[in-house]
Order: C-alpha cells, then structure tokens, then sequence
C-alpha cells in the first residue's frame, strides 16, 4: 500500500472562529486520570522552541496534535476503542503496520514513510477534518468513503508508526491547516486563549494541567519505565505479606528543571518506612519514574494498609499531590 501523509509537521495556523464546524467528542474509550492521560499537546511556537497553548512544556517541537496514552501494553493488548469525533466521511485509511516499538532495533528507519502507522482521516463539516494515528493493525473498522457517526468506534489504539508507548496521536485541521482544538483563534503567543473545539461531555475542556502523574503503583523490586510500560499499576508479582520488598513508585509527566520530588511510604501504624526525597530536576522531563520502598523486616510484614504519598513542589509552592495504597 502506498504511503500518505498521514502525518505532517506543518505548523499550526491561528484561524478565526468559525460558527459552521461540530463540537469534538473525546476520541477514545478512557477515563482521563484513571486509565489514560493527555501526554502532548499542539505545539505552537512557529520556531524551534514548543509551547503549548498554555505557553506550557507538555509538546514539543513540531507536535502536530494531541496525544491520548493508555497506562501500559497490558492494557493495549485487552483493547482500547478509538472513536470518531464528530459526524462525518471517512477519506483516507492506512492498515498493515505493526505494531512495534519505534526503539526496537531498525524500527525508524522501517516507519520513515509511516509516521502516523495505521490511522485514517474524516472529513466533517465546515472544512475541519480529524486524523487517527497508531492504531492497531488490523484494528480499523471502516473504509475510504463511508459515512460514521460520532462516538462511533473506528478502531483500537495500538503501537504503530513513530512511537514508543501505546496512544492515539489525532490532528485537527480546518481548510487544511493544523488547528489546536484547545485554543482554536488563539492569537498568536497568547497564553489560554481562543476557544475549545471540544463538546462539554468530552471531558476535555479543562483537562490541561501544567504537570501530572499517569500512574502509581506498589511492587516488590525497583521499577524501570520499560516495565511501567508493559504492566502499568499492576505489576507483578503483586506485593503480599510474604513479598521480599515493598516498593511504591510513580510515574509522572510535564515536569520541569528546578521540580522538587518527594515520595514516602508508612505502614499500617503510621511509621515511615521510606522517604525519597528527589534532588530538584536537572532539565525538563515529558515523563520521569520515581520510587522508593524498604526490604521486609526480619519480622515480616504488619498486616493492614500501607499508604504512599507522593508529591511536586514547583517554585516554592505544591504542583502535584497524589495518595495511594496496597493492603498486606
């Protein structure tokens, strides 16, 4: 099958209002701050800098859409339906890549003339059109020509294309332009401003946060990214009274240089059993993995409930705060 430009690194144009085009739906079957998160924004600086529409971090150069990630392969693997975001003609669609790594060895070159991997464009009213990239293959359910519904499920996220981690990359474009969806007629380097393009049931109109965490969880051993990855929250083997260790970690997203991490964990008396208090961030971070925990004492572990608090202190003042725990 041959290529197409499925993805562009086009700037995004700031365009006027228009009254004529439909309000989005959220394009995929999650739960923001439960089972997925926004990872990148629109990037809006016209040069080689990024700012997204909030002159924030979260994008980064060229970013031509948003991007929607589930927690972990485990979760891709049960399935996670992509859904059409507004009424409208399907045009173009793209099947038959895998769905690999792009850092698995050879993988960049093999997807250069495939980018978006498998997806597909809908064209809608008013000259707006939505694009699905990364889907998985053989997951697309609709063809070139057909008409689909929104809310409708079009296909499944997968791990195709140019990324590394499981999630829908969709770009908006009014009259073929890239358009932010959260700040449609922004001018330009003004912080927060146009309007959303997003239905009130999306849930996405205020979903932007200047720093968040995608997932926490307890293991019994140090926690790598690739592992957070692969299994999310639920890694295994899962801690019980008889683990070898008890570690808590998060992981997190939009942190910037000068961040101050600290996570800590106590036991069921209110003792702290581990205290990891981050040194400030060195550079900014699109996600980082942070854990700490303690080996199981000679007497093993109390019974009851164990609670790990994890916090962001940006500038002096409290950016993220996040509680969670496992009981033994």
């Amino acid at each position: 099958m041959k290529p197409w430009p499925l993805m562009t690194l086009a700037a995004p144009v700031l365009l006027g209002a228009g009254s004529d085009m439909p309000k989005l739906g959220k394009p995929i079957a999650c739960t923001l701050g439960k089972d997925c998160a926004i990872q990148n924004y629109t990037d809006l600086d016209p040069g080689p800098a990024a700012s997204d529409f909030r002159c924030g971090s979260r994008t980064y150069d060229g970013h031509n859409g948003t991007d929607f990630r589930l927690h972990s392969m485990d979760q891709q693997r049960r399935g996670v339906a992509v859904l059409a975001a507004a009424d409208g003609k399907v045009l173009r669609v793209r099947d038959g890549v895998p769905d690999v790594s792009v850092k698995e060895a050879g993988r960049s070159e093999a997807v250069a003339q495939a980018m978006c991997g498998n997806g597909l464009v809908i064209e809608h009213e008013g000259g707006l059109e939505t694009q699905y990239c990364h889907m998985a293959k053989g997951s697309i359910a609709v063809r070139p020509g057909q008409q689909v519904k929104a809310g409708e499920r079009i296909g499944l996220v997968g791990l195709s294309g140019n990324t590394e981690y499981p999630h829908l990359h969709m770009t908006v474009r009014k009259d073929g332009k890239v358009v932010d969806p959260f700040a449609y007629g922004a001018a330009a380097g003004q912080c927060g401003g146009g309007r959303s393009l997003w239905s009130a049931a999306s849930g996405l109109t205020g979903a932007y946060r200047p720093g968040e965490v995608l997932l926490t969880g307890f293991a019994t051993g140090p926690v790598t990214i690739a592992s957070a990855r692969e299994h999310g929250e639920a890694q295994q083997p899962a801690p019980d009274k008889g683990a070898a260790a008890l570690v808590a970690f998060v992981q997190a997203m939009g942190l910037k240089a000068g961040d101050v991490q600290r996570l800590i964990v106590t036991g069921p008396d209110g003792s702290v059993l581990a205290d990891n208090r981050a040194k400030p961030l060195e550079s900014d971070k699109a996600e980082w993995l942070i854990f700490t925990g303690r080996k199981r004492p000679a007497t093993g572990w109390q019974a009851g409930r164990y609670e790990a608090r994890y916090e962001v202190v940006r500038g002096g003042k409290p950016l993220v705060s996040e509680r969670f725990s496992v009981t033994l």
